[in-house]
């Protein structure tokens, strides 16, 4: 038998083998009960049903919550990694450990010391509460990574462009504002775009300092309602968030997959 047939007639056990286990899979399964405890008709209702809070209350939170942690991070991370490259060594030590610091400890300890440890240590009412000291942290947080991000991307940048510049005259910090940065945030945007994305999802561990009612993000919306929502005492509620996850999160993973091709052809 030739190799060729031998494969091929492997690859056709292998797909035969799956179709067996699906099938057995769906002869298996409970489906009115999985139907009643995953998809209760009272929690995916279109009216009456749990869409309304988590669309007006926990989508709407989320991406607010997301855009401001993003927009801060993204500030902060721009100066660290301009310190982190900086000439002056001071600068780049307390950005170093700035950035190994914070990428090393997990998003939900920041979280709870901003939420509760600063503020009782140091008698401080944090900027919008609860939630504002959520998104300090989240803040820090991806602003450490993000530093990272940028160092790579003005890094990658040619010398050249950087030499060309100051061959003409510019200064130091001209040259870095209007011929590095703009090439290194091109580079640096699908890595950006997939911050955003972890961000978004993060944003969930707010839930664990606890919001206020009007304050909640869609993983708190979706734990509520599996207590006192149409669908109470069922898993309805946490599976339309994950449905409203990832609705939000694929067409964004689609847009980096995107960038990163065209940024590869533009390369050639």
């Amino acid at each position: 038998m030739k190799r060729t047939t031998k494969q091929r007639l492997v690859r056709l056990a292998l797909y035969a083998l799956f179709v067996v286990l699906l099938v057995a899979l769906y002869f298996a399964a409970d489906w009115p009960t999985i139907r009643q405890n995953f998809w209760n008709p009272g929690g995916v209702a279109l009216s009456g049903g749990n869409w309304g809070d988590m669309i007006t209350i926990g989508v709407k939170n989320t991406l607010i919550y997301t855009a401001i942690a993003f927009g801060g991070g993204l500030l902060v991370g721009l100066v660290a990694a301009l310190m982190r490259l900086s000439p002056v060594a001071p600068y780049r030590w307390l950005a170093t450990i700035y950035v190994e610091f914070f990428r090393g400890l997990p998003v939900l300890v920041v979280l709870l010391f901003m939420a509760f440890g600063i503020p009782i240590a140091f008698q401080w009412t944090p900027p919008g509460g609860i939630v504002g000291a959520g998104l300090i942290g989240l803040v820090i947080v991806a602003g450490a990574y993000m530093a990272e991000t940028i160092r790579a991307g003005i890094q990658a940048v040619p010398k050249g462009q950087t030499e060309a510049a100051r061959s003409l005259g510019m200064g130091a910090g001209s040259t870095t504002v209007r011929v590095v940065l703009p090439q290194a945030i091109r580079i640096v945007v699908p890595p950006l775009t997939n911050e955003f994305v972890l961000l978004l999802k993060d944003t969930s561990l707010l839930f664990i300092i606890g919001v206020q009612f009007d304050e909640r993000e869609l993983t708190t919306v979706a734990r509520d309602l599996t207590t006192t929502g149409p669908s109470a005492g069922t898993s309805t509620s946490l599976i339309q968030a994950a449905l409203l996850y990832l609705v939000i999160t694929i067409p964004l993973t689609q847009l980096v997959a995107w960038l990163e091709r065209r940024q590869r052809r533009a390369s050639r």
